[in-house]
């Protein structure tokens, strides 16, 4: 017992051996004096997002064969996972 809770603890320090990503030169020099971003208001954007249904139709339109799909495959599932037969057999054998 004390020899798997040694080895557990070893392997979840493993992670921490590991080194720190090297960012340095990752941005180039446009990039860092490149001017922020200029900042918006959310109200507007939140409004165009929600009267704009183009996306919308075309998502909906392509969910619906993959979801008729998992339901097929959730009632399929839902049986019983031994037969009726093969269950009474087994419960003979264990009686």
């Amino acid at each position: 017992m004390r020899f798997a809770f040694a080895l557990l603890a070893m392997l979840a320090a493993l992670p921490s051996c590991s080194g720190f990503p090297e960012l340095d030169g990752t941005v180039t020099p446009e990039q860092a004096n490149a001017p922020f971003p200029e900042l918006v208001p959310l109200a507007p954007l939140l409004a165009q997002a929600n009267t704009s249904t183009g996306g919308t139709e075309a998502a909906i339109t392509d969910l619906e064969p993959r979801l008729a799909n998992l339901r097929a495959r959730a009632a399929r599932l839902r049986g019983p996972v031994i037969p009726a037969a093969i269950r009474t057999r087994m419960l003979r054998g264990v009686r």
